[in-house]
């Protein structure tokens, strides 16, 4: 009996389920006529195609009142095939609806699903009549009814907030304390023992690499690999089937829930600058049937070739209205539905891009700003394409906070021990006031990191000098050849005991480097006890070994690396003057006789324009003086005053413990050369203190004034309460059951 068809409405986009029955609505400024494809539960077999009965606003529309959550469909979508006109509809390929909430089935890859004859000497220009339906994934309706509880997002100031970049699958698939049939799954991450050991890192914001429904490149299926990393999206509101143990988009939401629930935060890694449906000669799968000539943009003379400065074939036009709003509704939806905290924009200069270039007041930037919801949440930028002037570091609206490369090679330059580095060193520290400082921005406007999902995790940085990408089939041509990196005289794995005592050391130079500088950090999954990709820095395609978490093979010195790194994190968040939320520039207080950040030479005497230009000096000291922030705004703990020093000559060099006003002593918190450090001595001004060739060292100011002692009190504590309770990385005997907890709570950091 044929399905029950009403008019509709044209709103909400998508298949929204009101109780009663199914709203389908589709946008196509130029499609002739849409049919809505019914299929069996497992998306196997068409069972129905209904002729959406009205065109409202651009917008194809029709009502089932006899739809219910579950029901499996697809869209048929007819219109003119001219490629030169930028027309490419072809009803003969079933296409997914952009705005499905869940889907069915994966893609398999034929000839089948190109909307033209492979082979055919017209390429692209000719047109294939087969059915792409068995070859396709298919869209479910979805019922968003979800009891949340007392959930709470955690809400964490933008000044204390540290991201933890990690991927689904491969955090948790080698995990022993997650039951099997829930590791590398969204369960798995949202799995107690994973959860406890985020929480004990200290880390605020877990940042996931792509969870939007993707598809694998056919390229590397036929070599078989896979898109690992997941940059290649097509399903914007979807969570991917592929990390979930139940196929229920409820999995996701009770992972987000119980990550809450701890205190921590949940970032998406999103993909809006490119599909996987490439140029001409790619597949037809959604938007290219639905309205090819709207959702890409097109070069002006000819409409066949697409624009691509995503370097992935086709480049998202965010400048018309109706693609602005499937993007700005996909945010709203996982802010709103599936309550997550933020997002990290791949290639986020493509969002700003107009017809004229880069505009960070652009249609799509603008409408972020100005929306309600959107402008609450935390947004990162990626801020870089391969197109003209495609490199906006610095240039994003005020509200976005961005990744900040220049840091990343900075840092690693210096402690590699390149000449000259000392004075952009200072600037990356104290936050990149240099490309940040303008319009209002805060520090926190630069996400600082040293290492990333692109490129050498920490261990393979200081382990190898070249890439070794050979398991990626491409003859290590692929990934960056200048990853700024130093092997420390042996390519890879080795027992030199030597070689591994200054490879450990300097892991802990530039995570404290990292945590101590101001901005907001990034720390890479897994550096904090040392992971290895066996030096391939491009690693996409590895669904294996070399991307999963090998929680059982953690070496002493991994274990070591990750209390030190517990330690570095617990130091931030208790000193304020570590994480301020206003930029440091060296200015005088004359109310209170310092400046707020004074840098110093070895002999403890201010730096000079001399010594800043002396393309040997590779040691300096920064003073961060709390007092000198502008009246009004002191809270309390933040008028501690900590001494950084940094030494990244080989031999040991002998610094003189500056004068600072109000105090007479210097209390040592972090030498990367002793990393077992619990006490914190005390040593008075004037002490000349034998600095460590290659090492970073922090003090915090004994003062007389009462608040700042307490604060440094409270540092003094939580030094030895780590030291004391250290994560348990023991599996226990029934995996699954219990989980990897510490011994004893700790006491929370200063607010």
């Amino acid at each position: 009996m044929p399905a029950r068809v009403e008019e509709g409405k044209p709103t909400p986009l998508g298949a929204t389920w009101d109780g009663l029955g199914v709203n389908f609505a589709l946008f196509s400024v130029h499609a002739t006529k849409v049919e809505l494809c019914i299929f069996s539960a497992d998306g196997t077999e068409e069972l129905e195609r209904i002729e959406l009965p009205e065109y409202t606003d651009e917008v194809w529309h029709g009502y089932l009142p006899d739809a219910r959550p579950g029901t499996v469909y697809g869209y048929r979508v007819y219109g003119p095939y001219e490629p030169h006109n930028g027309h490419r509809f072809n009803p003969n390929k079933l296409v997914i609806d952009p705005y499905a909430k869940n889907f069915v089935g994966e893609l398999i890859w034929d000839n089948i699903l190109f909307g033209y004859q492979i082979g055919h000497p017209d390429k692209d220009l000719s047109f294939d009549d087969r059915d792409s339906a068995k070859f396709m994934p298919k869209c479910q309706v979805v019922d968003p009814a979800f009891t949340w509880g007392r959930e709470r997002k955690p809400e964490v100031p933008w000044e204390k907030t540290i991201f933890y970049e990690t991927h689904v699958k491969g955090f948790t698939k080698r995990h022993p304390a997650v039951p099997e049939n829930l590791r590398g799954t969204y369960a798995g991450l949202g799995h107690e023992a994973v959860v406890s050991y985020i929480k004990s890192l200290g880390v605020t914001s877990v940042e996931l690499l792509p969870v939007h429904f993707f598809i694998d490149d056919k390229y590397l299926l036929d070599n078989n690999l896979v898109n690992y990393w997941g940059y290649n999206s097509i399903g914007f509101f979807a969570p991917d089937p592929r990390y979930s143990a139940t196929n229920r988009i409820e999995e996701f939401k009770e992972m987000v829930a119980r990550l809450h629930a701890a205190g921590i935060e949940v970032i998406l890694d999103v993909v809006y600058n490119h599909t996987p449906e490439g140029n001409e000669m790619g597949p037809t799968m959604c938007f290219k049937g639905i309205d090819n000539k709207t959702y890409y943009k097109m070069y002006h003379e000819n409409n066949r070739y697409y624009v691509n400065d995503t370097g992935c074939g086709n480049t998202v036009d965010l400048s018309h209205g109706r693609v602005n709003q499937l993007v700005l509704d996909s945010l709203r939806y996982w802010v709103e539905e599936m309550h997550v905290d933020g997002f990290r924009f791949d290639l986020a200069t493509i969002l700003g891009r107009e017809m004229w270039g880069f505009n960070d007041n652009g249609a799509f930037l603008n409408s972020v700003r100005q929306d309600p919801v959107l402008s609450r949440v935390k947004l990162v930028a990626e801020p870089w394409d391969i197109g003209l002037g495609g490199y906006q570091v610095g240039h994003f609206s005020p509200g976005w906070a961005e990744w900040n490369d220049r840091y990343r090679d900075t840092v690693r330059e210096y402690w590699k021990g390149d000449q000259g580095r000392l004075p952009e060193l200072a600037s990356r520290i104290t936050g990149s006031g240099d490309i940040f400082y303008r319009c209002g921005r805060k520090p926190w406007a630069s996400v600082n990191f040293i290492t990333a999902h692109d490129g050498f995790c920490l261990h393979d940085c200081v382990s190898y000098n070249e890439k070794h990408n050979h398991a990626n089939g491409e003859g290590n041509r692929d990934g960056s050849n200048d990853n700024l990196s130093w092997n420390h005289g042996h390519e890879g794995h080795t027992t030199d005991e030597g070689i591994l005592r200054l490879r450990e050391r300097t892991k802990r130079n530039m995570l404290t480097t990292l945590l101590f500088s101001q901005g907001t950090p990034l720390l890479l999954a897994g550096d904090e006890f040392g992971r290895t990709q066996n030096g391939n820095n491009n690693t996409y395609c590895q669904d294996n070994e070399i991307n999963w978490v090998d929680w059982e093979g953690i070496t002493d010195d991994g274990k070591s690396l990750l209390e030190f790194t517990r330690r570095l994190i617990w130091l931030r968040q208790t000193f304020p003057v570590l994480r301020r939320n206003r930029w440091y520039t060296g200015a005088f207080n004359e109310e209170e006789g310092v400046k707020d950040a004074t840098w110093v030479t070895p002999a403890g005497t201010e730096m000079t324009e001399e010594t800043w230009m002396d393309p040997n000096a590779r040691c300096m000291g920064i003073v961060f003086d709390g007092r000198a922030q502008a009246t009004g705004i002191k809270r309390p703990g933040t008028d501690v005053t900590v001494l950084l020093i940094v030494n990244s000559h080989h031999d040991v060099v002998n610094f003189t413990l500056p004068e600072a006003v109000g105090g007479a002593h210097w209390q040592l918190f972090v030498d990367t050369n002793q990393p077992q450090l619990v006490k914190a001595p005390v040593f008075e001004f004037g002490h000349t203190y034998g600095v460590t060739g290659r090492s970073a060292l922090m003090f915090a100011l004994r003062r007389e004034d009462a608040d700042g002692n307490e604060v440094v009190r409270r540092a003094v504590k939580a030094v030895e309460q780590i030291a004391e309770n250290p994560i348990n990385l023991e599996v226990p005997e029934h995996a699954g059951e219990s989980s990897l907890t510490r011994k004893k709570s700790l006491a929370r950091p200063a607010s």
